[in-house]
């Protein structure tokens, strides 16, 4: 169970690379779009139509942020009540609770857009975080490697 929160938690912090790298490309796709005489008004947020390099960005961080990220860091937190490692259920709930935070700055931010420098850097802590979580675990696999002597594993 130790491995399983290990890849959890290092799923979350791949996660924030993800948000970080999508967000990014729908950026700079709708920047290359407007500057090609692309408008981007109410109308063309609110159109399906609407279609540029980079569009998708916006959907798999919206996705991803509200409802795979939010998936893992439930995992994790469920996985580590069984990983027995130290340490292991607080980091876990303080990812849990930061990955809470982020989507509520998500969420809010469209209507208060300074939110949206709480969610840059609260990203950060949530990807510091997980790995300081993922780096726990692997430090509790080394100590219950190091329980069994070389030589003696599977010796009755």
């Amino acid at each position: 169970m130790k491995s399983v929160y290990r890849v959890l938690a290092y799923l979350v912090a791949l996660e924030v690379v993800v948000q970080a790298a999508a967000i990014a490309f729908a950026v700079a796709g709708l920047g290359a779009w407007i500057s090609q005489g692309g408008v981007l008004d109410a109308a063309a947020m609110e159109s399906e139509s609407t279609e540029f390099t980079g569009v998708a960005g916006f959907m798999v961080h919206g996705i991803n942020g509200q409802m795979i990220l939010p998936l893992i860091a439930l995992l994790l937190l469920l996985s580590s009540f069984f990983a027995g490692i130290p340490g292991g259920v607080l980091w876990a709930g303080l990812v849990l609770l930061t990955v809470v935070v982020q989507v509520l700055l998500g969420i809010f931010g469209h209507g208060a857009p300074v939110l949206g420098l709480l969610h840059g850097a609260v990203a950060l802590v949530l990807f510091s975080l997980a790995v300081v979580a993922a780096r726990r675990s692997e430090t509790a696999l080394r100590a219950a490697d190091d329980v069994v002597a070389p030589g003696t594993a599977g010796v009755a």
